[in-house]
């Protein structure tokens, strides 16, 4: 791995690469806490890096391949996930301790730093950092697609084949189950637990109120949706699923009857990542290799917005993260690995 420094010249101002870097695998996952980044690549290598100047910081293997990445917030523990099973990596010594089950795991989720939900086939698993079983869930009908915490870690939210369903600490059946027709379920939980959102590639968006478990009834829902994502407020939802990006607000009872904001990307969306803080920055990439930052909640409901900055990053763009609001990663189908200084939340 090469790591390089340069400028990015987009819409409005030059940005500052803190760092450049090319991996010998295709990216599937990146991911951002502290001061570090972690890259999964489809091959199964795992490169740990520093945010700062990308310096590597570990590097080791998955032999059944990578589909997900997720540092725990205080940067000292990593799981990372695969076809054959997951995998989780401690900063303090850098052991690795691999649990291969042959159950496909796709997603993982961190509460706070001492807990993580795992899929694990059809059902989520909950470890330590260490790696020590705290409970799991019961079976659903089919492998488990996504994991979401309500903040602190109250309950559980787990997308399947079919449903969402949520669970509370420890009891293995859940406390509420959504229907949802379809497969490849992608999940937001609203970090109150308010609300409940999927989406896949055969209904449209879904929103539920997890208090009493009403359906949302969505004017202009996105079909084909596979990337849901709140911000940090809780107000706001990006969905991908047209060919542009739909923000939905979420503020008092919700957004039904009301009209999303329309992203206008110059390419299908392959990624999607909130800005931290309370600005409703977004960040997409394209199959283009686009990258467009954008004041997603600008203008008026049913509106339609274009970026406010855009670069060429020169080859589709398969993942972002945020390290903290300066700096923007983006991976690229390639294998380019590209850390973006950006302007201040009052400059964007």
């Amino acid at each position: 791995m090469s790591v390089t420094s340069d400028t990015a010249t987009g819409t409005g101002f030059t940005a500052a690469y803190a760092w450049t870097a090319e991996v010998d695998e295709a990216p599937v996952s990146v991911s951002a806490a502290g001061d570090l980044v972690a890259v999964a690549g489809a091959g199964g290598t795992v490169r740990v890096l520093h945010a700062a100047a990308g310096a590597p910081v570990d590097v080791f293997p998955l032999s059944e391949g990578l589909l997900h990445a997720a540092l725990s917030p205080d940067a000292q523990h990593l799981v990372v996930a695969g076809p054959g099973g997951h995998a989780l990596w401690r900063r303090a010594d850098r052991r690795v301790r691999r649990a291969l089950t042959g159950e496909r795991s796709q997603a993982a989720a961190w509460s706070g730093t001492d807990r993580v939900a795992v899929a694990a086939g059809r059902r989520a698993v909950v470890l330590r950092p260490d790696g020590t079983h705290v409970w799991t869930t019961g079976p659903g009908a089919g492998a488990v697609t996504g994991v979401a915490w309500m903040r602190g870690g109250r309950w559980l939210a787990v997308a399947a084949y079919g449903e969402v369903r949520r669970h509370e600490r420890h009891p293995a059946a859940p406390v509420a189950t959504y229907p949802h027709t379809g497969s490849r379920l992608a999940l937001a939980l609203a970090p109150t637990g308010r609300w409940i959102c999927s989406g896949n590639r055969d209904v449209p968006l879904r929103v539920w109120r997890t208090r009493d478990g009403d359906r949302l009834a969505l004017s202009d829902a996105p079909e084909k949706v596979s990337r849901l994502v709140f911000d940090d407020t809780g107000r706001w939802l990006a969905a991908d699923g047209t060919p542009h990006v739909t923000v939905w607000d979420f503020s008092g009872d919700g957004p039904a009857g009301s009209r999303p904001r329309t992203l206008l990307a110059p390419a299908a969306v392959t990624a999607l990542a909130w800005r931290p803080g309370t600005r409703a920055h977004l960040a997409s990439g394209g199959d283009d290799g686009t990258l467009c930052l954008w004041r997603a909640a600008a203008g008026r409901a049913g509106g339609s917005l274009r970026p406010a900055h855009r670069y060429a990053l020169g080859a589709p763009v398969v993942a972002l993260a945020w390290s903290g609001p300066g700096l923007l990663v983006a991976a690229t189908r390639e294998g380019r690995i590209a850390a973006l200084r950006l302007p201040d939340g009052t400059r964007l």
